[in-house]
């Protein structure tokens, strides 16, 4: 009886002392693009010293929520600097689906635009101290999947891209001889808003720019699959899977972990 009332106490406090070392720092970052003013967010493990790798996180059509905040908790406790790119700006926060669509739409029929805004988010990440800055990763959900691709698309220097359940389009697919690296891509099977088709011509976008990329397409699962503020009706075309959910993480710990070292 000794011994088990033992072994429980070290279980109890050995998880007491990962929960004290573990200093996850959380805070907003304003910064700009041009005059337009925009807020991030960062979270990173403040008991781990000097520099680590670091990941973009974009947000989906709603803009940085509580849901794009979370994800960068989790990549802060998996060691890394975690950053949410503000595409939208600190003034522009839809406050319906409707509005997102709208708001979304002038990004996604402007690839400059978003471009811009998302390169200016990974300018402003290597301005932080405790970031490698060899080492930067973008990842995006929905509408963010499709900004961390342009964001490889555009040239830059980033060690990798995962979009979760993003849209793979480009008006210009040629840029893709510009992506410098690895790409990942998380997909629901039965996404009904990325068709065949863009599969397709993202494949052979890829296959003709000679990428390392990627693409994984999870049985059962719509658009918005790692959301649990989806609902569950697929036949909405958008509902949380968890399993692809958990999946789909895993997947992503595996790209970082290969890329990274």
């Amino acid at each position: 009886m000794k011994n088990i009332t033992f072994i429980l106490l070290l279980t109890l406090f050995s998880g007491l002392a990962l929960n004290i070392q573990a200093q996850i720092h959380t805070e907003l970052i304003k910064y700009y693009d041009g005059e337009t003013v925009l807020e991030g967010y960062i979270a990173y493990d403040k008991s781990i010293a000097g520099e680590r790798p670091a990941v973009i996180v974009v947000h989906d059509w709603m803009g940085i929520s509580d849901f794009t905040k979370s994800k960068c908790e989790k990549l802060a406790e998996l060691g890394y600097v975690a950053f949410a790119a503000d595409i939208y700006g600190k003034d522009s926060r839809p406050a319906s689906y409707q509005d997102a669509g709208k708001i979304a739409s002038l990004y996604k029929n402007d690839r400059q635009l978003m471009r811009s805004r998302i390169n200016h988010a990974f300018e402003e990440m290597k301005k932080i101290d405790v970031v490698n800055k060899e080492k930067i990763a973008v990842m995006g959900y929905c509408f963010g999947g499709t900004v961390a691709l342009e964001l490889a698309r555009s040239g830059a220097g980033i060690k990798g891209a995962v979009s979760f359940h993003g849209n793979l389009d480009t008006p210009n697919p040629d840029d893709a001889k510009n992506i410098k690296s690895k790409i990942l891509v998380l997909n629901g099977a039965d996404d009904p808003y990325v068709p065949d088709a863009q599969i397709k011509a993202f494949e052979k976008e890829m296959n003709d720019a000679k990428v390392d990329w990627q693409f994984v397409n999870y049985s059962g699962a719509v658009h918005s699959f790692t959301n649990p503020n989806s609902g569950n009706d697929n036949s909405k075309g958008a509902a949380y899977n968890e399993k692809a959910d958990k999946r789909s993480w895993l997947a992503m710990k595996s790209f970082f972990e290969e890329i990274f070292n």
